[in-house]
């Protein structure tokens, strides 16, 4: 049976980059028998269940899906737009500092041991520090507790939380990846809207609609992925809930308005602050991250949350040791002109899809983003003929353009497309050419009597 399994392969006259995830067009093996050695006795073992749900729910799976849409036969290369990893154009490579940092520490022989299950002190003391700015509340090293990634803080924390019938709030859209680990850790997933007519600020009503007395916390990512907006000061204040906060792009911000850390309330609400170095520096790779606890009350050592944290940290793969140990010099030697260097980039490309889709009426931008690396747009679906819904543009997309971009049902927010900005500008140049094609061929024909 031919199957198109996604793997390491470029479609291109140019060289393959080594990591840059598109279909190899493989053959797809044949299962064997359930017995063992054909004597009918059967395997006393067999995969678990418990990922199945959540496994669904993650991005990877729309992507290789769309990915399987895409054939050779269309003959042009295959433009991986439906999912974010910068670091593999040379536009965005990370900065010499972060780099010198790490040979430093790989040739000193400092960072080939474990590490504590908190991470090291120095790598931690250094977070705190990265972090404190102009907080009213200073953190310590001891409220730093490092992660292998962002996505690692967010499967700590929601562990944690974890009890029966509890429930979190989650924004829609969101990155999938919360909702896939929620579903992981048996927590009830509540979903309060993000309002596009409103720069995607949340629905403070809808909050205190959902919110109950099961409810552990309310999840606010700021700069926002996938919306690209920044909030404000004065909106950020009106949460009452304990609040985790994924501020993992908060390096990555190319408008106007000024990024402003949860951490700030943490007196009115404890404060679960997740973060990395792989958004800012282009550098998902080296999976390095952390969780940040804000918490002036001690509300967090009071409830034993800080303690299950700790503990589930003790039992989970730790970050590398190199990384750790050349994080103190990474987050202190940086220089800001590389991170404007970088959002000088993402805002000529925002620009640029901006400015092409003024041509293609059947996709729309509401708000121009201001961070991250993507770009929401509303599909016109009644401006099409024979399309039914965002996944079904998209699988069309793919088919016959070999271009992939994101359906916004996988983020919660049906009839929406993803665009992926970070990404070499000529790319996207390549990718909006087709889609314009696309939506010409697919436009409903008009006739003047």
């Amino acid at each position: 049976m031919r199957h198109n399994i996604p793997r390491i392969y470029f479609m291109s006259n140019e060289e393959p980059h080594a990591n840059l995830v598109v279909p190899a067009f493989k053959t797809e093996k044949v299962a064997k028998t359930q017995t063992q050695n054909g004597l009918g006795t059967v395997w006393r073992f067999g995969g678990t269940v418990k990922a199945a749900k959540a496994s669904t729910l993650t991005l990877r799976g729309v992507i290789y899906m769309l990915f399987d849409n895409c054939s050779r036969d269309v003959k042009k290369t295959v433009l991986p737009l439906g999912h974010g990893d910068p670091s593999v154009y040379p536009c965005f490579r990370t900065c010499i500092e972060a780099e010198d940092a790490v040979v430093n520490v790989l040739r000193s022989g400092k960072g080939n041991s474990y590490a504590p299950g908190a991470g090291i002190l120095p790598a931690r003391r250094a977070v705190a520090e990265y972090l404190n700015g102009d907080l009213p509340n200073k953190l310590t090293a001891d409220d730093i507790l490092l992660t292998a990634g962002c996505n690692q803080g967010v499967e700590i924390v929601f562990e944690s939380l974890a009890r029966p019938n509890a429930n979190i709030l989650l924004p829609r859209p969101v990155f999938p990846h919360y909702d896939a680990r929620a579903t992981y850790s048996g927590l009830e997933v509540r979903k309060f809207d993000l309002l596009p007519d409103k720069e995607w600020e949340i629905d403070l009503q809808g909050i205190e609609a959902i919110a109950d007395d099961n409810t552990v916390a309310i999840v606010v990512i700021n700069p926002n992925n996938p919306c690209g907006n920044v909030y404000s000061h004065h909106h950020l204040q009106k949460l009452g809930i304990m609040v985790i906060t994924d501020e993992v792009y908060n390096q990555t911000i190319f408008g106007d308005n000024t990024f402003v850390p949860m951490a700030k309330f943490a007196s009115i609400v404890p404060v679960l602050t997740l973060g990395g170095i792989s958004k800012g520096w282009v550098v998902p790779g080296w999976k390095i991250g952390w969780i940040a606890l804000n918490d002036p009350e001690g509300v967090f050592e009071s409830t034993n949350v800080a303690q299950s944290i700790r503990q589930n940290l003790e039992i989970t793969p730790d970050p590398s040791t190199i990384i750790q140990a050349a994080l103190p010099e990474i987050l202190e030697k940086t220089d800001k002109s590389f991170f404007a260097k970088k959002n000088k980039i993402l805002k000529h490309n925002v620009d640029l899809v901006c400015h092409w889709l003024k041509d293609i009426p059947c996709v729309i931008c509401p708000k121009k983003p201001e961070s991250c690396t993507y770009l929401l747009t509303k599909l016109e679906l009644s401006l099409l003929e024979d399309i039914k819904d965002d996944t079904d543009f998209c699988v069309k997309l793919a088919r016959e353009e070999n271009l992939v971009f994101l359906p916004g049902e996988a983020l919660g927010l049906k009839n929406w497309m993803r665009i992926t900005i970070g990404v070499d500008a000529h790319m996207l140049e390549d990718a909006l050419e087709r889609l314009k094609g696309f939506c010409t061929r697919h436009a409903k024909k008009t006739y003047i009597n």
